[in-house]
């Protein structure tokens, strides 16, 4: 037991190298003496000359001089001498010399005789006595003593004892304590404050916390407190100031805190450099730390060496990291394994993995249980999956039940599943809601949805004036819409249908080159309606054989229009059983108006051929 707390004033005297009226609560025998060897063995032998003389003060020096070193036996008869005389820096040593040799209550009777007197060191230690006794009364008494008195231990050790009761004084002595260098004080005070700010660092109702905090923890960590530097890095952090967090970081992780070292690799790999972030995780991890562990399985699987991942994902489970079996599920699902897959995804969803519980799920589906798999969804979205909230939409959707679907879509949405508010925009639309269609619509969009971004485009073009009529190649010189840059980009993503029209808003402005741009990727990317629209372009511009061969490629995918248009081609160039053939395409393809016209030149097609 440390009953002086913190050893970096175990040993305190008002009588060490200074006069006899220096205050006691200011020395502390366990710092360097600022003196060589020589000069310390020198002092030494005069205290002891000066003690053999009788002098009260010499004695007390000399004995908290050997108290120091550890030698107990040398140190007791010069304490002993000096506390009889009245000196209560001995009394107080003296009583940590007996607590050493494990006589706690003599000790305790000396500190007492010392505190008594007026020394704060002692009121302290004797403070500390009881309350590991479970004297809590007797103990606050003599910490208040030794807080009041301005002891740094003191304070610290009181607000302790009133944090442990749930007493609303606890902060104010926790911040004298700090305020007097009191590292773990000042820790203690940052994290008390820290847990007044929302999630992520966002403050709640007392707007200064955070500051507050940050000021605290920098004067911890400046003071060596490793885990304040761990906090203080994950504050820069967030804040993007990445290469002094990453300071911070070092600092912890040199002084053995894992977790910083876990945090130092994170942001050693974020900057490209893995090497250097592999050898502080193996660090964090050899003590201990999961995180770590996982961090190094996904490295080596990144790499391709699955068995020295699966080692790490495994240490990362025997410490505690349920990540770990996950990881295992993902790496042994990627490998075909899903026997073994499933068993570690069970593993995990059983210890309250929500994104296992949703793999598992998925994994269930996929081989058809879905009475298996809709109650592990259930348990994922109600511990805050996103994506099996979504995935009982879907589930859901399949059963037809659309309005337990739509509640699942709409929960989703709500924490930010792109696909989910796509889905939810869509039901809207149905449901004749464009306004909400709209809002979801757009949180889709702007989450990278190219069908999301199509459709609000078509909501937004639907109400649109109508364009006036021009001919081809005469330029209307009108500014893009709102719906055309939707439009252009979900053309972008890929999108055939939003490639098609962003053509069509092209050719309307009178930018033949660039309608025909977006016709030709939308055809060439399987676009029956691209691929007409592009043989009409050309047509017009002259080029019929070309056009033919987009037309044939869009009649062969269904399209009538197209099959009409070749129809008339060939009926032109006088190949009037080609142009026959077309036409009995057009006319089984449609629409109503196409079939029309198709069967009237089919049937003249015949007659010309039979005449």
């Amino acid at each position: 037991m440390d009953v002086m707390g913190d050893k970096a004033t175990l040993l305190e005297t008002g009588r060490f190298v200074q006069p006899a009226d220096f205050s006691e609560s200011t020395g502390d025998l366990s710092q360097p003496m600022d003196r060589d060897e020589t000069g310390e063995a020198a002092e030494e032998a005069r205290h002891r000359l000066a003690a053999q003389t009788g002098d009260v003060e010499a004695m007390s020096v000399l004995g908290a001089l050997l108290l120091r070193r550890g030698d107990l036996d040398g140190a007791e008869p010069h304490l002993r001498a000096a506390t009889a005389a009245g000196d209560r820096a001995a009394a107080n040593n003296l009583g940590v010399l007996l607590h050493q040799r494990g006589y706690a209550e003599d000790a305790a009777g000396w500190w007492r005789i010392a505190a008594v007197a007026g020394s704060a060191a002692a009121a302290h230690a004797l403070g500390r006595h009881h309350r590991e006794r479970g004297d809590e009364p007797a103990a606050e008494y003599w910490l208040r003593q030794s807080a009041e008195q301005g002891h740094a231990l003191g304070a610290y050790a009181l607000a302790d004892l009133l944090e442990h009761r749930g007493d609303t004084g606890a902060e104010q002595w926790m911040r004298i304590a700090a305020e007097r260098g009191h590292r773990e004080a000042a820790y203690r005070l940052a994290r008390a404050l820290d847990r007044r700010l929302g999630p992520e660092g966002e403050v709640g109702d007392d707007h200064g916390a955070g500051a507050e905090a940050e000021q605290w923890y920098r004067q911890a960590a400046a003071r060596g407190h490793r885990r304040a530097a761990l906090h203080l890095g994950a504050i820069l952090e967030r804040r993007g100031a990445l290469k002094e967090a990453g300071r911070w970081y070092l600092t912890s992780a040199k002084d053995g805190e894992a977790r910083a070292a876990c945090a130092l690799g994170f942001l050693l790999r974020d900057a490209g450099d893995t090497e250097s972030a592999a050898v502080w995780w193996l660090r964090s991890a050899q003590d201990g730390d999961g995180n770590a562990a996982n961090a190094l399985g996904a490295l080596h699987a990144e790499r391709g060496e699955s068995q020295t991942a699966e080692r790490w994902y495994r240490a990362a489970m025997d410490a505690g990291d349920d990540n770990g079996a996950y990881n295992l599920g993902l790496l042994c699902a990627e490998q075909g394994r899903t026997a073994q897959a499933e068993q570690w995804y069970r593993r995990a969803a059983y210890a309250g993995h929500r994104e296992a519980a949703n793999a598992l799920a998925i994994l269930l589906l996929q081989g058809g249980d879905t009475a298996g798999a809709e109650p592990w969804f259930s348990k994922a979205a109600e511990a805050g999956s996103v994506d099996a909230a979504f995935n009982l939409g879907i589930l859901f959707a399949g059963r037809g039940e659309e309005a337990v679907a739509l509640r699942w879509y709409e929960r989703a949405a709500a924490a930010g599943h792109t696909e989910a508010a796509l889905q939810v925009g869509i039901a809207r639309l149905r449901d004749g809601d464009e306004t909400e269609a709209e809002r979801h619509l757009r949180c889709a969009a702007g989450g990278g949805s190219a069908e999301a971004a199509y459709r609000l485009a078509t909501v937004l073009d639907a109400r649109r004036p109508p364009v006036p009529a021009h001919s081809l190649g005469e330029p209307v010189h009108t500014e893009k819409s709102e719906c055309e840059e939707w439009y252009e980009r979900a053309a972008s993503q890929g999108h055939r249908r939003a490639q098609v029209r962003v053509g069509m808003l092209a050719a309307a402005r009178g930018d033949v080159v660039e309608a025909a741009r977006w016709y030709r990727e939308a055809a060439e990317a399987g676009s029956r309606n691209g691929a007409f629209n592009l043989g009409l372009l050309l047509a017009r511009e002259g080029s019929d054989p070309e056009a033919a061969v987009w037309w044939t490629r869009a009649a062969d995918a269904g399209h009538g229009r197209a099959a009409l248009r070749l129809a008339l081609v060939y009926a032109r160039r006088g190949e009037l059983a080609e142009g026959q053939r077309w036409a009995d395409r057009a006319v089984a393809l449609g629409p109503a108006e196409v079939s029309e016209r198709a069967a009237r030149l089919r049937d003249a097609l015949r007659e010309e051929l039979s005449a």
